[in-house]
């Protein structure tokens, strides 16, 4: 097992007031059972409210909703944290975040005074983010079901997620007839003209550089919702004709 501390090191102070630490703080306490242990320099570290630990210890208890919300919890859902986890925070606090998750999962998750807390804090970008996160761990077993879909669908509204921002998000993880036109925030009756001009709209709000002052890993996934705006746009380009 590694140490909690690691955890801690991200900043979980400010987590672990309201709804957020009561949730997490019944996670915390089953570490501790299990005979990790934390120094007394990182314990004050938890006092400091670092916003990447606020971001990491938000997104474990907001997963646990989405993957409550069919009555099963798959592996392949518990392998898509692991890997988010690696690539953002490293392999450590990855096996933490499992260990806490499976805890959490085991609470009732109050998630309108969750969200709430979290609107508090966390700026668009990183609630934007949290959406692409659960629809990509609502879809690691193949598909997304109508329960899991409702329970992102809440949490987006209620963290004030513009709802042409929610369907463009949607659509780059459910099929549907006319996701491009979704990813892009359009309509299929759009003219040429608005196509080109939503395109570029889209393309300049999900550039990795909007994102660049959070850190190599909000990077990455602009990136990946980059090349999702552009594969949607070279589809309608195909269909139409376009140059």
């Amino acid at each position: 097992m590694a140490k909690f501390g690691k955890w801690i090191g991200l900043g979980l102070g400010w987590a672990l007031g309201g709804p957020i630490g009561g949730i997490l703080g019944l996670a915390v306490g089953s570490i501790f059972d299990t005979g990790s242990s934390v120094a007394p320099g990182q314990v004050r570290s938890a006092r400091t409210q670092t916003l990447r630990g606020d971001y990491a210890a938000s997104l474990l208890v907001l997963t646990a909703a989405v993957m409550k919300a069919d009555g099963r919890v798959m592996k392949s859902e518990l392998d898509y944290v692991k890997r988010y986890f690696i690539t953002r925070f490293g392999s450590d606090t990855a096996n933490e975040a499992v260990v806490m998750l499976r805890d959490i999962l085991k609470q009732e998750i109050p998630v309108r005074d969750v969200t709430n807390q979290l609107l508090q804090r966390l700026d668009y970008s990183y609630r934007l983010e949290m959406i692409h996160f659960l629809f990509g761990i609502a879809s690691a077993d193949g598909s997304v079901s109508d329960s899991e879909n409702q329970v992102i669908q809440k949490i987006s509204g209620y963290m004030s997620i513009t709802d042409s921002d929610f369907q463009s998000i949607r659509a780059m993880f459910v099929s549907q007839t006319d996701a491009s036109y979704k990813i892009l925030e359009i309509e299929s009756t759009s003219t040429d003209e608005d196509v080109k001009k939503a395109y570029r709209r889209m393309a300049m709000k999900y550039h990795p550089d909007k994102v660049s002052h959070l850190g190599e890993d909000f990077k990455k996934v602009a990136h990946e919702k980059f090349r999702k705006v552009q594969g949607a746009y070279d589809q309608i380009k195909s269909e139409r004709g376009l140059n």
